[in-house]
């Protein structure tokens, strides 16, 4: 379909996203899967190309845009190559904004050159073992030692988890003050108690590095909170209507791919003497397929629109997220029955796909999550 929410810079920085992907990450991807980790150097040259910071400042080495547009080109041109492990849109869409947002000018000038050149890697921590998309029931604490928070806990399933040099971690620094109590610090490599656990055996994105993480009374120096003690829950609840939009981008970048996958294998197999695209049920499946990936383009762009204007709601950004991922699945399913034995075999990129895709409903908020939101937002 043709789209009118990218202009002629977003297409020219779609090029060289996709050169980018296609020369450093798709021969790769392979090795990074059964090793379970990105090569590093990934990152420094995604960095050296201008892939990385897109909102943080041009002083720093950054973007300097505001512009999420720059954001949608990257996790769409990762999603189109089937790339899961270079986290990339972690970075810019997930992690970025709370920089923008809370850094100090000490703390931007400490931390964002190396994160724009890719040689600093960021990941943030929330999920606990007993606390997922429930963010009022962190555990993790950071009890004020003066100049300093002792912090105390234990985080899982964290993204960037092995190679994270930056952790943005969730805490709470006053136990009694409920949502008003929470606070993010950044704890940095190499500070004494704080531990990496095992990086996590998933069913997919292998490459993607998924990993425990273990505070035990980490000094984290005041000059590492990031904002005010206490609006920890406040810049979390302000950012996730971008982080959720980020996730349906790929969710549904991921249902064209299918598509055209499909499409082509269809044309291509055949059986009973002629291409399994000629029989009604195959069209028909095709035809409903398509339509389906074609609704969710068309909201999507109207999401990232409103968005780009400032006007995404967070109930709005829950349809969006729910609604798309939801369909991933759907459709990924029905690729890999059209695909019949081959849909089966790990070496086909629809296989892939299957497991890789099913995550999508769950990290970000889970689907059930995205539908209560939006419920109470209808007054129920």
């Amino acid at each position: 379909m043709t789209r009118s929410i990218f202009e002629a810079e977003h297409e020219a920085f779609r090029e060289t996203v996709g050169t980018f992907l296609d020369k450093e990450a798709v021969p790769f991807h392979e090795q990074w899967e059964k090793d379970g980790v990105v090569d590093r150097e990934v990152w420094a040259k995604a960095g050296a190309q201008g892939l990385l910071g897109l909102q943080l400042p041009e002083e720093h080495g950054g973007g300097g845009t505001p512009d999420f547009r720059y954001n949608a080109v990257v996790g769409e041109e990762m999603t189109r190559r089937g790339i899961y492990g270079c986290a990339f849109p972690l970075f810019n869409d997930m992690i970025a904004p709370y920089l923008v947002a809370s850094a100090t000018p000490e703390q931007a000038g400490r931390w964002f050159p190396g994160l724009c050149a890719g040689t600093t890697i960021a990941a943030i921590a929330m999920t606990e073992p007993g606390a997922g998309s429930d963010l009022q029931g962190i555990r993790t604490t950071a009890v004020d030692g003066g100049d300093h928070y002792v912090l105390t806990g234990q985080k899982t399933f964290i993204s960037n988890g092995i190679l994270a040099d930056l952790v943005v971690v969730v805490a709470r620094t006053d136990p009694d003050a409920g949502h008003q109590g929470i606070s993010l610090m950044v704890v940095e490599r190499g500070m004494a108690g704080f531990e990496r656990g095992r990086n996590l055996d998933k069913i997919g994105q292998h490459a993607q590095d998924t990993a425990e993480l273990f505070f035990d009374h980490v000094r984290v120096p005041k000059a590492n909170l990031l904002g005010e003690e206490g609006s920890g829950f406040v810049q979390l609840m302000t950012n996730l209507a971008q982080e959720r939009l980020s996730i349906a981008v790929s969710a549904a970048t991921a249902c064209e791919a299918l598509v055209a996958t499909s499409l082509d294998y269809v044309k291509e197999r055949s059986a009973f003497g002629r291409p399994i695209g000629k029989f009604q049920h195959i069209r028909f499946t095709l035809a409903e397929m398509a339509t389906e990936a074609h609704i969710a383009r068309v909201f999507i762009d109207d999401c990232l629109a409103r968005h780009v204007r400032g006007e995404l709601d967070t109930a709005t950004a829950s349809m969006a997220k729910w609604w798309t991922t939801e369909l991933q699945n759907k459709i990924v399913d029905r690729a890999v029955q059209l695909h019949g034995g081959y849909g089966y075999m790990a070496e086909y990129p629809v296989a892939r796909a299957f497991v890789n895709s099913r995550v999508q409903t769950i990290y970000g908020g889970t689907t059930e999550i995205q539908k209560e939101i939006i419920g109470r937002s209808l007054g129920l």
